[in-house]
């Protein structure tokens, strides 16, 4: 039995030396295994082992603010996470408020649009006012959905108590809207969103702009959203596109990651746009314009440098 274990601890030792001596090893938190970004984060994952020389194991997470505290505590190295959530951590607030600023991260960039998606079957809604006194869905108190909706009824005038707020998963909204139980849904996802495309399929349900001065009072409270259009063709029926903004996926890294490390694997997911987007659609959202710009925490030196050389200087790498 001795023999046995010492064989065993043995051969524990030579696999790690084998492991260790491939180079750098990052682990990636995405999301559920049903989500894009668990999909996508495989993909960029296999991507970086390839032309980047650093092996990347991806493991399903509970999503953004999961995957913040995994590399505050060391699991993860790096992590795909909303802008709005990532700047909460950064602020300690909202979803962070208990926890406290997180300084233990930096922006890699950003990878493609989550859009603010208002949906309704309500043919008098036309515009975020007119949510005044109607039974909205404004997703899970406390979630992200739930603070994007708040920050787009403040930038129409609105408060939580001007509405019939209902906090609902995109699932229960979507059927809530077809049984007629509410007026209207906001949903933060990368469009096409399967629960808007089945209610758009199935009803006469269409998408409210978020456009004009609520997008401009928006952006100038809270930079971390852009705005974004919704391409016609979309979702069934959606004959013109529709205006309104974004928060970002984004990818993150550790604080204490190498310099080198980050600026080989920044320039293998940006050089290597084509590539990505030939495996998965998001791919074509990628572009330096986009990867660097609504970010409000600082980005990690070695990304830094590389968009340098891509012409984006002074981005901050606190």
């Amino acid at each position: 039995m001795k023999k046995l274990i010492s064989l065993m601890l043995a051969l524990a030792t030579v696999f790690v030396l084998v492991a260790c001596s491939g180079g750098t090893a990052m682990t990636m938190g995405t999301g559920g295994t049903a989500g894009t970004y668990y999909g996508y984060g495989g993909i960029l994952g296999n991507h970086i082992k390839s032309n980047a020389g650093i092996t990347v194991n991806v493991v399903s997470t509970d999503g953004s603010k999961a995957n913040i505290l995994g590399i505050d505590a060391g699991n993860y190295q790096l992590g795909t996470v909303q802008s709005d959530v990532m700047a909460y951590a950064w602020e300690g607030s909202r979803s962070f408020a208990e926890e406290g600023a997180l300084k233990s991260f930096r922006v890699i960039g950003g990878l493609y649009a989550e859009a603010v998606q208002l949906i309704t079957m309500d043919p008098e809604i036309k515009t975020v006012q007119d949510l005044a006194g109607k039974k909205v869905s404004i997703g899970a108190a406390g979630s992200g959905v739930y603070f994007n909706a708040m920050d787009v009824l403040a930038a129409a005038g609105l408060t939580e108590n001007d509405i019939q707020p209902q906090y609902q998963s995109f699932a229960d909204a979507a059927d809530a809207l077809k049984d007629g139980k509410i007026d209207a849904a906001f949903i933060v996802a990368g469009p096409p969103t399967p629960a808007i495309q089945e209610l758009c399929t199935t009803s006469t349900a269409y998408l409210v702009p978020i456009d004009g001065e609520v997008a401009d009072n928006l952006m100038a409270a809270c930079p971390y959203y852009t705005v974004h259009s919704i391409p016609a063709g979309t979702y069934e029926g959606q004959t013109e596109e529709v205006k309104t903004v974004t928060v970002k996926a984004t990818l993150i890294v550790s604080a204490s990651a190498s310099e080198d490390d980050v600026y080989n694997l920044t320039k293998a997911i940006f050089d290597g746009i084509d590539a990505i987007t030939a495996v998965h659609a998001k791919g074509a959202e990628l572009s330096i314009e986009n990867a660097t710009s609504g970010m409000t925490a600082p980005f990690h030196a070695g990304a830094a440098k590389y968009f340098a050389e891509k012409g984006v200087n002074d981005l901050p790498t606190e």
